[in-house]
């Protein structure tokens, strides 16, 4: 069950995105809360040449540790915009990519990460979304 605070947190990455929805260049819109509780919010950049993209996720944290530095991740949230023509014009919450779950743990390993399910929302640990992380520390 999310928490108020976890529903904040959706709510701050929708409006972020709502904000700066352009079809096909920014989609996605993550928020995340620091250790210390303060909330900052992104959106993905989209690009050509698919490589250069970067995905909300990141967008979020770069804000937050060019803000106050390194404060650690206590929660993050990613929510997509529907195009325009889908049937289904509802802002939801989306699971982070491989690459962000990596991000998410170089930075926090003990991070909280709103998921989809089919009972709507749910918070997992970053361990649990990605298990086995490759590193040269030999336990992690």
């Amino acid at each position: 069950m999310l928490s108020e605070r976890d529903r904040e947190l959706i709510a701050a990455a929708s409006e972020a995105i709502k904000r700066r929805y352009r079809y096909d260049w920014q989609e996605v819109g993550a928020a995340l809360r620091t250790r210390d509780g303060r909330i900052y919010t992104g959106v993905n950049l989209d690009a050509y040449l698919g490589r250069m993209a970067v995905c909300a996720e990141g967008v979020a944290l770069g804000r937050a540790v060019t803000d106050v530095g390194e404060t650690g991740i206590e929660t993050i949230v990613a929510v997509r915009h529907p195009d325009p023509e889908e049937p289904d014009q509802e802002i939801a919450v989306v699971s982070p990519c491989g690459s962000c779950r990596e991000l998410i743990w170089d930075y926090d390993r003990n991070a909280r990460v709103i998921v989809p399910s089919a009972d709507g929302p749910v918070v997992a640990g970053i361990r649990e979304l990605l298990p086995n992380k490759y590193s040269r520390e030999r336990t992690l």
